[in-house]
């Protein structure tokens, strides 16, 4: 490691007492994270600075691989967990053996260095002091003074490298203050230049490593002595600013005032100093020049999203200039025979939804609740299998060789789709094989139809991996509801699709499902067309509005699940929505308000487990948090803990939670479970694509920020039977009237560049998709490549392989 860190240069504390540490062999590993450095060791006592009785004592902290039966010196402090008992929370660590020089002889003539013997290891020893290892690593020439046979020197070298320069690297981190999960991402981007990455640019984290912020890098650099107007600082405040409003907006682009103006909060963090407008300006210059921004037109992106957009476009055009040899004219006949085996009765829009859907190569279908959507992915699966003489038995395929593919951004969504056809559907991201990595594009998928539901849940990231994995020849038929709120990442893909007028679309108007005196898709209805209903007081047999304040609601909602629950409604059935977390009626009061109503602990001798402020209990109702592939859950899947394992010898850290999904059943290890959190009460964006029999609404003036038409109207939407709406009715009206503003994307501007038209009708498609099969434009270009618009064979017509044969034998 290099000198300027010090294992222990916070060992001294303020008041100049030494911080709490110990020496010990560890005699096992009890855990040890996947996906991070994080470790609970057991350690067998040799001494320590600080009163312990014990023989043994547990260590937990971010270690690189540790040898049992070594050891080491572990510095931090003593934690007493009320329920848990005492523990030793290691900030640092390093070996015992290799801070002195008779132990670093002892570990260098050792069984980790083959034919190193005790003479050779103390001649090295002697010459390059007890700081041998870190000279070592940082410049493997320092051995050629010591005077070794070339062989002795590379073991040494090599064995060093590889049984300390991981632990270096996690003894440094350490040292930075970084916790188990950036420890390893920082460790797996840089590996052995971690450390010499960090001291020479501690800002080239924020742009390399996903939740590494602006602030952490500030305060390294603060401690090496980086100028407040260095470049590598205003650069990282410029990106982090982009980045910082493309998550808050939703934008994909943003303008030079808006850039400046936010990133002064970023940037101006000390009173006493000057942000340098020239060097910030010149700054932005250099991200363009090294393609980590985009200029286009005034606006300003991250490189990022300006490529997505454009290969969104130029993928899309792909797809519909594709030739398909498995096409009809129509598909009319064939839809009549499915009615007649599936027994239902289409109606002519539903007809022609269908026809229109396989003739296309790519097609949108749109449709606000009770238009049919989901009876018309069925109509479209086996109409598609019928015309093709496909069998929908997933039996007599192959894996990975199903001919039809379904897939939705939710684990419910997927669920909802499987259910109504009868056949496999799963996550975009399972479907992609996508595991949450930033670099990643996804597999290629295979397959003759995909059809993708609740496509307005889309951000643009994952539309572009999708669009890239499609494979030449496949149909794509995107369907969902452009009027529920948009993706919670960057973009309004589904929008802008339908906006560019580029790809065949129809949009359903015709409502089927209301029946039984159901007014809930009427209302919703009325919300998206901003009007006020004038029965909204009115008690309905499917709704009702119950006024009250802010403060009454919890009170009033804790009424409505008690009498639900008597009437035989489960947590399953039951969903409270609220847009926000914190405050009287926010996410986390409701959660444990409605946790204590449908599933309260009976007696002490009921599991529960504490996890920061929640309870979790067996039966309990959990929402997944972020994306899981090799377990197959996913962000915003609801499952139920069945069960709950205690360690009986009070170890907190190996308590696990069984977790039943509808999909798998996963087990949770404490480490894991700040990926789940009660779901009795979650936000309108996290029950998208969910249906619920009963859902509860609060609408009050605490959420005026958060209030707009199109989240109404979603968490509407989401109730299938009941929906009970409690608060104030003047918050209602305004969220009727606060149309949400379009976000601020190029994705539409980018598909008619791309397919070169404005606003064109159907029939012009055509004709430029007949046009575009007769090309004899051969300019190459990166377009032209994606779009496979020019022969591979360009200029070798009637050349066959004889002709190279011939030749060369002439």
């Amino acid at each position: 490691m290099s000198n300027s860190i010090s294992l222990f240069d916070d060992e001294q504390v303020n008041n100049n007492q030494t911080k709490p540490s110990l020496t010990g062999k560890v005699i096992t590993t009890f855990f040890e994270g996947a996906d991070s450095f994080y470790k609970v060791l057991l350690v067998k006592v040799e001494k320590t600075n600080f009163n312990w009785d014990e023989e043994e004592i547990v260590v937990t902290g971010n270690f690189a691989d540790i040898a049992d039966d070594t050891s080491y010196r572990f510095v931090g402090k003593l934690v007493d967990h009320p329920k848990y008992g005492k523990q030793f929370q290691a900030e640092n660590y390093e070996r015992t053996n290799q801070s002195s020089k008779e132990g670093l002889v002892k570990y260098l003539s050792g069984a980790d260095f083959p034919g190193i013997g005790q003479k050779t290891a103390k001649k090295v020893a002697d010459e390059l002091g007890t700081n041998l290892i870190e000279k070592i690593i940082a410049d493997p020439m320092v051995l050629n003074k010591v005077g070794l046979k070339p062989k002795q020197r590379d073991t040494i070298i090599d064995s060093l490298k590889k049984n300390n320069g991981a632990e270096q690297v996690i003894v440094g981190l350490n040292s930075y203050g970084f916790g188990s999960s950036l420890s390893a991402a920082i460790f797996k981007k840089y590996r052995e230049k971690s450390l010499e990455v960090i001291q020479n640019n501690p800002y080239q984290l924020v742009e390399d490593i996903k939740n590494i912020s602006f602030k952490r890098a500030d305060q390294i650099a603060a401690k090496i002595g980086i100028e407040y107007n260095s470049p590598a600082r205003l650069r990282a405040g410029l990106l982090t600013t982009l980045t910082n409003l493309s998550i808050k907006n939703g934008n994909t682009y943003s303008n030079s005032q808006e850039l400046i103006n936010d990133s002064f909060s970023v940037l101006d963090t000390d009173y006493q100093q000057q942000i340098d407008n020239e060097k910030l300006a010149q700054e932005l210059k250099e991200l363009v020049k090294d393609k980590k921004v985009e200029v286009d037109e005034g606006k300003i992106y991250l490189r990022s999203l300006y490529d997505d957009e454009w290969k969104i476009s130029e993928n899309a055009h792909r797809i519909f200039t594709a030739q398909s040899s498995k096409q009809l004219d129509d598909y009319f006949k064939i839809i009549h025979k499915v009615e007649k085996k599936i027994g239902i009765k289409y109606d002519d829009s539903q007809l022609n939804a269908i026809n229109s859907a396989l003739k296309n190569q790519i097609f949108i279908l749109t449709g606000g609740p009770g238009t049919g959507k989901t009876t018309i992915i069925n109509g479209i699966v086996q109409t598609y299998a019928k015309a093709n003489n496909l069998s929908l038995d997933i039996n007599k395929y192959k894996e990975d060789t199903y001919p039809v593919l379904l897939a939705a951004p939710t684990g419910r969504a997927a669920k909802k789709m499987s259910e109504s056809t009868g056949i496999p559907a799963s996550t975009i991201h399972r479907l992609l094989g996508l595991n949450g990595t930033d670099d990643e594009d996804g597999n290629a998928i295979d397959g003759d139809l995909l059809i993708i539901d609740e496509m307005s849940m889309v951000d643009t990231e994952l539309f572009t991996k999708l669009m890239k994995a499609i494979p030449r020849g496949m149909k794509v038929i995107l369907v969902g509801d452009k009027d529920q709120l948009p993706s919670v990442g960057p973009g309004q893909v589904f929008f802008d699709l339908i906006r560019s007028k580029t790809i065949p679309k129809m949009e359903l108007n015709q409502i089927h499902r209301q029946g039984n005196g159901s007014t809930i898709i009427e209302l919703a209805h009325d919300i998206k067309n901003g009007i006020m209903p004038t029965n909204l007081l009115q008690k309905e047999q499917d709704r009702s509005f119950i006024q009250c304040n802010t403060k009454q609601v919890v009170g009033l909602i804790d009424q409505i699940v008690s009498k639900a629950k008597d009437k035989g409604f489960s947590a399953t059935d039951i969903q409270v929505l609220a847009p926000m977390y914190r405050g009287e009626a926010g996410i986390d009061k409701l959660n444990f308000d409605v946790q204590n109503i449908l599933n309260p602990r009976q007696d002490a001798s009921q599991k529960e487990v504490k996890f920061r402020d929640t309870k979790y209990r067996i039966g309990d109702k959990v929402l997944q948090l972020v994306n899981d592939p090799d377990s197959n859950v996913f962000n915003g899947d609801v499952g139920k803990i069945v069960g709950i394992e205690i360690n009986r010898d009070n170890k907190h850290y190996l308590d696990k939670l069984i977790i039943a999904f509808d999909q798998t059943e996963v087990t949770y290890s404490r480490n894991d479970w700040n990926q789940i959190t009660l779901a009795y009460c979650t936000s309108i964006h996290k029950a998208q694509g969910s249906e619920f029999e009963m859902v509860i609404l609060p609408i009050v003036p605490q959420y005026r920020r958060m209030l707009e038409r199109n989240l109404l109207y979603t968490a509407v939407t989401r109730a299938s039977k009941k929906l009970i709406m409690v608060g104030d009715v003047n918050s209602f009206q305004e969220c009727i009237g606060h149309e949400s503003s379009n976000r601020k994307t190029t994705l539409n501007e980018r598909l008619q560049q791309v397919f070169k038209i404005d606003g064109s009708t159907n029939d012009e498609k055509e004709s430029l998709k007949s046009n575009n099969s007769a090309s004899t434009d051969y300019i190459l270009t990166e377009t032209a490549i994606v779009n496979h618009s020019i022969d591979p064979m360009i200029g070798m017509d009637g050349i066959t392989p004889t002709d190279f044969v011939d030749e060369k034998l002439s």
